[in-house]
């Protein structure tokens, strides 16, 4: 038996889902997901489910590799900056850079974006911003998942996971089995702290030494608290890509949450040591602001930041000053160790 309606009935829109405006706002910004798609792509905005070509032309043996990550409690920052499109683009570069770190091209991009109630504004400016992120790379981001959770999510806050998928060749794959004694280390400027160790940063700089995001401490030589605290997450790919074919990069680090010591390691053989040499190159201003705001120890600061080097690069020895040439018309390259026989690990020196 059919059962009755009440005219006075909940609505799912009385209990803080609007899906109208959901289905609006994805309709608002299908011409910039449709800018993303490469021949590969095969289904629509609006489809259950983003449809590609497993086709590999170039490739002998092509193997896929996947990533996920979030953005964090970074957005926090963003919102209350109204400046909510860096950390659009900054889901697409991290997850591009891990996928770089074993050699892998950037084929398509997926996102989630969980929210209390839809502010289409926001919604727009980051999509959009994700959109040309993925264009940038050559990637196309061919599906997205958009969550109104009230009660769940703070109010005026939002959460942003990305997802993406590349390609390398299986002969072409980086990894700890390529690295050896002798082996140099170079490491890529990070334009800031990009998408890690915010939480502490919040705590040092916003809540113990109350800080405003428009205050501008002399540490930071004119900049704002914002414009250090905003900067995108670097992507790396479109200068590193090009060099990996010649195989004198053995390994490369994405330097996130775990710092240098954290990442490092990753890429490294039991039976080898990593030896960095932190008078190498120059910490950023916003990192000596955090610790001295929040007296943070310098061991919790190398764990949680990257302290100005966003990627490092394992080259072999002989290679080592061709890399950095080749590197430096786009990035800021310093020469920062070298990998050693012994016991593991990697050492701060």
């Amino acid at each position: 038996m059919e059962r009755a309606k009440s005219s006075g009935g909940l609505t799912y829109r009385d209990s803080g889902v609007d899906d109208a405006a959901v289905a609006q706002a994805l309709d608002a910004v299908g011409d910039a997901l449709r800018a993303t798609y490469t021949p590969q792509v095969l289904s629509a905005p609006g489809a259950f489910a983003g449809l590609v070509r497993a086709r590999f032309e170039g490739y002998d043996d092509p193997l896929l590799a996947a990533t996920t990550d979030s953005v964090g409690t970074k957005v926090r920052l963003a919102v209350e900056a109204g400046q909510v499109a860096v950390v659009g683009r900054d889901i697409v570069h991290h997850c591009a850079n891990d996928l770089l770190v074993c050699g892998a091209r950037p084929l398509f991009f997926l996102d989630y974006f969980g929210t209390s109630t839809l502010d289409s504004g926001e919604f727009s400016s980051v999509v959009r911003a994700m959109s040309a992120a993925c264009h940038a790379l050559g990637c196309a981001l061919v599906k997205g998942e958009t969550a109104q959770l009230p009660g769940f999510y703070h109010a005026g806050l939002f959460d942003l996971v990305g997802m993406m998928v590349g390609v390398v060749e299986r002969a072409h794959l980086l990894g700890a089995n390529r690295v050896r004694p002798g082996d140099v280390l170079l490491g890529l400027a990070a334009s800031g702290l990009h998408t890690n160790g915010y939480s502490l940063a919040h705590a040092a700089l916003r809540e113990r030494a109350g800080f405003a995001l428009t205050a501008s401490p002399p540490l930071l030589q004119g900049d704002t608290l914002a414009d250090a605290l905003l900067q995108v997450h670097r992507p790396y790919g479109p200068p590193v890509l090009p060099l990996l074919p010649s195989e004198d990069i053995h390994a490369i680090a994405h330097i996130t949450g775990g710092g240098i010591p954290g990442n490092l390691v990753r890429v490294l053989p039991d039976a080898l040591v990593a030896r960095v040499r932190r008078d190498t190159w120059p910490v950023p201003p916003i990192f000596r602001l955090i610790e001295d705001a929040g007296e943070v120890g310098s061991e919790e600061m190398a764990r949680t930041f990257n302290l100005g080097i966003g990627l490092i690069l394992v080259v072999s020895r002989d290679a080592a000053a061709r890399v950095a040439a080749a590197l430096t018309e786009t990035e800021t390259v310093y020469r920062i160790g070298e990998v050693h026989e012994g016991p593991g690990g990697v050492e701060m020196c």
